[in-house]
């Protein structure tokens, strides 16, 4: 086909035109029948998102993506070009990709006209059919319609009224492609009801031209729910227009969401070689953006992003990269103290409330990734809360806490090598056993990380002191972190 550059040629092809929503929905039921899942890439959606999304191709519907930031809007929307045909033609030199049988323009009948089966023929491929615009409060009429362009006018020599000065926008020159429009609401209401006709007629009205262009386009818009913005809001005869309106969401499961984080994120192969990244961690991780999307310090209208965990891996990992270059050892491990090294990833993610305003970003951070180990401590070890209520539970930590009781601290540096971060979590007594009578089938980095944890752990339920130092973490027991005698002022003012 893509051999063909006339018009005669296309007619005497057999070529049959059909609309972009028309490809969509063919293409569509073809992948359908053929057990192809287009959409592998979105992780979570499968029983909820994606067969609306299917549905509302089918039904050749416009689509309204609603939900909170990070819940992968656009990255749906743009893989629905997967399902275009490879190439379409188009009238050569049209603006607006004009389907050859199909001529909309003034420019386009007068090239036909004077040059009928001659008339030359361009192949359009599907990455140049989609279109993405965020809304801002800046756009115009002018940008997503069209204007008259008096240059236009004057170059060609031609009278304001003829239909050739006016300079389309963005939406008629994705004409037969994919428009998206991300972030709805922050389009101003006057912009917004330019769109009623586009999306109910097909027509569009520029500068008092009554131009019918049969537009042939799939609109996607995204948003969040109105009620969550303070920024703006879809007026209602819009959303009127708008025939699919499909809700997106967060992770509903750890698995999920540790799938998507490792789909996402971005390792170098030295990392991925040098570097073990065991799966408590991983959990970890996962679960600060399940405690931050339940946390009373963060704006859950705002929404907690994928894009936290994403950003979190990262680091934390860069995080024992460096120490790996600092120590010039050939591998090493992540550690719990390396998770304390993401806050920058959490405080740049999350808006908070008035409450976590007055505590600060670093605090409520630090919070997140304090509850995050609480709740993954009560799944492997014994909660200590259950044992000091009941007295007939045999305490499994009175071994190490006796140990800090009596006056012996335990620093753990960032930058620790391996040799010195096993000596120093050896010499508290009890902390392995306690490792190894509850984790069951551990190899040896994963039992000195458990036992990093436990230390961790237990000052999540105030049996042990931590303390942030400059390069890392001091654990001491809970009353020296009350009353420290070596820093009391007992002279009298």
């Amino acid at each position: 086909m893509k051999n063909i550059k006339t018009l005669g040629e296309l007619k005497t092809s057999g070529y049959v035109s059909k609309t972009l929503k028309e490809e969509l929905r063919d293409n569509l039921i073809s992948s359908l029948r053929e057990k192809k899942n287009l959409f592998s890439d979105i992780k979570g959606y499968e029983d909820t998102v994606i067969p609306q999304l299917e549905s509302a191709l089918l039904a050749k519907h416009n689509i309204l993506f609603l939900g909170l930031r990070g819940q992968a809007k656009t990255r749906m929307a743009r893989l629905m070009t997967r399902l275009m045909d490879e190439y379409i033609p188009a009238i050569a030199g049209s603006e607006i990709h004009e389907d050859p049988f199909a001529p909309m323009t003034r420019k386009s009948y007068d090239l036909i006209k004077e040059k009928g089966d001659d008339t030359p023929i361009e192949w359009i491929h599907s990455s140049k059919r989609y279109f993405e615009k965020l809304a801002t409060p800046d756009v115009s009429v002018s940008d997503l319609i069209g204007d008259i362009d008096p240059i236009k006018a004057a170059n060609l020599k031609l009278d304001f009224s003829d239909e050739r000065v006016i300079h389309y926008g963005m939406i008629p020159r994705a004409n037969r492609c994919i428009f998206v429009l991300n972030e709805l609401p922050d389009l101003q209401a006057r912009i917004q009801v330019a769109l009623f006709n586009i999306l109910q007629e097909g027509d569009i009205q520029i500068r008092g031209f009554n131009v019918r262009l049969p537009l042939d386009i799939q609109f996607v818009f995204t948003a969040n729910p109105e009620d969550y913005t303070n920024r703006g809001s879809i007026v209602t005869p819009l959303k009127d227009r708008i025939e699919a309106q499909i809700l997106t969401h967060y992770p509903s499961s750890l698995e999920v969401a540790k799938a998507i984080t490792a789909q996402e994120i971005n390792l170098s192969e030295s990392q991925k070689t040098q570097i073990e990244i065991p799966i408590l961690l991983h959990d970890l991780i996962e679960n600060i953006a399940f405690v931050a999307r339940d946390s009373e310090y963060i704006d859950q209208k705002s929404g907690v992003s994928a894009r936290l965990t994403i950003s979190a891996f990262e680091n934390m990992v860069a995080v024992a990269e460096r120490r790996l270059l600092v120590n010039a050892e050939t591998s090493t491990s992540t550690r719990i103290t390396d998770l304390y090294s993401i806050l920058s990833s959490i405080t740049g993610k999350v808006e908070l409330v008035y409450e976590g305003e007055l505590e600060g970003a670093s605090n409520v951070a630090q919070y997140l990734i304090g509850k995050a180990i609480r709740e993954q401590f009560k799944a492997i070890f014994p909660d200590p809360e259950l044992i000091k209520k009941n007295k007939e539970i045999a305490n499994p930590y009175t071994d190490l806490i006796d140990w800090f009781n009596n006056g012996n601290k335990l620093e753990l540096l960032k930058t620790e090598n391996k040799e010195n971060y096993e000596q120093k979590l050896d010499a508290v007594p009890g902390l392995k056993e306690l490792v190894l009578t509850h984790v069951k089938n551990i190899d040896k980095n994963e039992t000195y990380l458990m036992m990093e944890f436990a230390l961790y752990g237990l000052t999540e339920f105030s049996q042990l002191s931590k303390h942030q130092l400059v390069g890392g973490v001091e654990f001491k027991d809970l009353m020296s972190s009350m009353i420290d005698l070596d820093n009391f002022n007992f002279d009298e003012e």
